[in-house]
Order: C-alpha cells, then structure tokens, then sequence
C-alpha cells in the first residue's frame, strides 16, 4: 500500500483525487493533506490535516506527494518533494514552461524516484470509446478529427482585463487536456498551426483557440472557446469510409459537480441518448448507421496505473517525453498569441 499526502486542499484534490483514490483502499492510503487555510471541503476521517508543510516533507511514511496547488507553484513543489526523497504526482499543467519540466525529470531521474502529471482525461469516456471506433476500422483511413470543448461562459473573459501571461490564457489551462489526449491517441505531430485569440479584442483575456496538429494527411484540430451557446459535438472523426460523432462529453465530471461519487450506480456512464453514432460504408458498399455504447471512463484507472509505475515497476500512464512536448506545444501557443494592445504599440512604434 502506498500512503500519499496531498499538496493543496480545493478543488482539485477534493474533486478530482480523493474521490478515485478512495475507490482503491487495498493501493493507497491518504495520510495526510496540507493546506494554508483551515479547510472548507468536507474532512475525512483518519486523515491529518495540516498548515505546516514541513509535516509532509519529513514524514517517513509518506511514499507518494500529489500537488495540486495553482499551477504557478507546480514546479517548485515538485522540486522541494523530489529532494525530500518523495515520489511525486503532479496536477496539470505540469509546469509553466518545457525547460521546467525536462529539469524535474532530470532530478527524478538523478534521485530514483517516480514522476508524473496527472492526465486522468485519458480515461474520458469519450475518449474511449474513439478508440475504439477508430481501431474497428469501419471508418478506413482517416482523414480529419475535430475535437471540441466548448462553454458558454461570457461572464469569465468580460470580467478579466489581463492581456498576456500564462495564468491568464484559456489556452494553458483548457489545450492542456484535449492536447495530452491527442498525443496519447496519435504521438507526436509532423506540424502545427496555432489561432489563439481574444473575442473581447484588445485588452482582453485569451478566450479561444483552434490548433491543428498534422499527421501526414490527417489533420487533428482541437478547439475551444466561452462563447459557445450551443456546443460543437465533443468528437467528429472522419475516414475514407466513414464517419464517427458524438456529442456529449465524458459525465464523471458531471456527476462530480453534483457531489454523485464513484462506487454510486451509474456513476459517469452513459445513456443511451449520450451514445455517438458511426456511419459508414462496408466492403460491399453498404450503408449503415449504427449507435456505439459508450465505453466506461473512470479516472481510478490513472491511479491504478502510478500503484503499477512506483511498486511494480510498470511504464508511466503518461511518458516524460509526451509531458514535455505537451508544455512545449503550450509555450509555443502562448509565443503565436500575441495581444492586440501589444501589436498596435508596436506598431505605433514603428511608424505604421
């Protein structure tokens, strides 16, 4: 069994950790959580919840520490527990910057010790359940997959003036999910094109992006924005022969929300009417259209892979190189979005 601390005590380790961890009591055991602030989450019993971090680092018992603080501090909690002879399970994003991330690898690497960021969206649903349309083969050779997270939240960019930086870039935050699934599904991109915007215009937060990501002559386009009433299908993925698509998203984090935890029945499965539909022609030119049962998600699963990784000696979920090129394709989508006020006072400057 290994006993884990937890490095932040909001919404992440309540929402998205505990209830997955807590579905595998023969694996792990959750000792301790720290957090500034006196807790506002529901407490667990037989857990210790601390402010002083120092009882986590110098816990012999402790084998595992998960961060899932503001994204800012990432890295340096990371650091501080590699030193401290701690494995080490990190939220997403993993780091602000790819240089970041290749020198905690390195340091895990130099000390022995497990590494990791926390991708439990490899484990959607939907996702899956692509997968496993896609290695069927109805849809032939494939040729475009669009993939859409989409919100209707104008109130979240109107309310924010900020116009660069990592902390405020919808890109950062939302690209860093859909972009590891595309990476897991597909490897590594022969090139990219980046559209990173501000709808609101100059002045403004970044609250869209549309990147491409080419496989010879597949194209992979992951899209996003607030500003969707009505939301684009989650997945669309087209083959010489076929077509999949499906609208609704994975619904773990839908019963979530709703504080309707795992091990309840039908905990973030789908029905029926949440199931894509496959369209496609057969070897003898055939039509036809059928539902696909969705495949079950559960973000347990990830967990169960970093048990397999840190006593068993397994591979990684999620490889240090994909990490990597994860935050490098981020970086570089940062670079490309260059803010409207930013553009025209280089302009004024130059004259034009």
């Amino acid at each position: 069994m290994l006993t884990i601390a937890f490095i932040g005590n909001g919404k992440s380790t309540n929402r998205y950790h505990l209830p997955f961890v807590l579905t595998r009591p023969e694996s792990f055991r959750v000792k301790t959580i720290y957090g500034r602030s006196k807790p506002v989450w529901p407490t667990l019993p037989d857990v210790e919840y601390v402010s002083d971090i120092e009882q986590v680092w110098s816990d012999p018992e402790v084998d595992l520490v998960v961060v899932t603080t503001a994204f800012e501090s990432h890295a340096s909690f990371a650091r501080t527990a590699l030193e401290r002879g701690k494995n080490v399970l990190v939220e997403k994003p993993f780091t602000e910057t790819a240089e970041e991330a290749r020198e905690l690898f390195a340091l895990a690497d130099e000390r022995g010790l497990f590494l990791q960021t926390y991708q439990n969206r490899r484990f959607d649903s939907d996702l899956l359940t692509v997968q496993k349309v896609i290695e069927s083969g109805v849809l032939g050779e494939l040729l475009e997959v669009e993939m859409h997270y989409d919100y209707y939240r104008p109130e979240t960019p109107m309310n924010a003036h900020p116009t660069e930086g990592v902390t405020t870039s919808y890109l950062f935050g939302h690209a860093v999910h859909t972009v590891d699934q595309v990476l897991s599904v597909f490897g590594s991109p022969d090139r990219i094109h980046y559209d990173v915007r501000q709808l609101l215009g100059p002045g403004r937060m970044n609250d869209y992006f549309d990147i491409d990501l080419y496989y010879g002559v597949l194209k992979v386009s992951v899209k996003s924005s607030f500003f969707r009433l009505v939301g684009r299908p989650g997945f669309a993925v087209y083959g010489k022969k076929g077509v999949f698509m499906k609208h609704t998203k994975d619904r773990q984090e839908e019963h979530l929300k709703v504080f309707y935890m795992p091990g309840n029945p039908g905990f973030g499965i789908d029905l029926p009417e949440h199931y894509g539909t496959v369209s496609y022609i057969d070897d003898e030119g055939g039509f036809h259209e059928e539902k696909v049962v969705s495949e079950i998600g559960d973000y347990a699963r990830f967990y169960d892979g970093v048990y397999a990784s840190i006593v068993n000696g397994a591979p990684k979920v999620v490889t240090d190189v994909q990490t990597i090129e994860l935050m490098g394709i981020l970086e570089e989508g940062i670079k490309s979005w260059v803010p409207a006020t930013d553009a025209n006072a280089r302009g004024q400057e130059a004259g034009e």
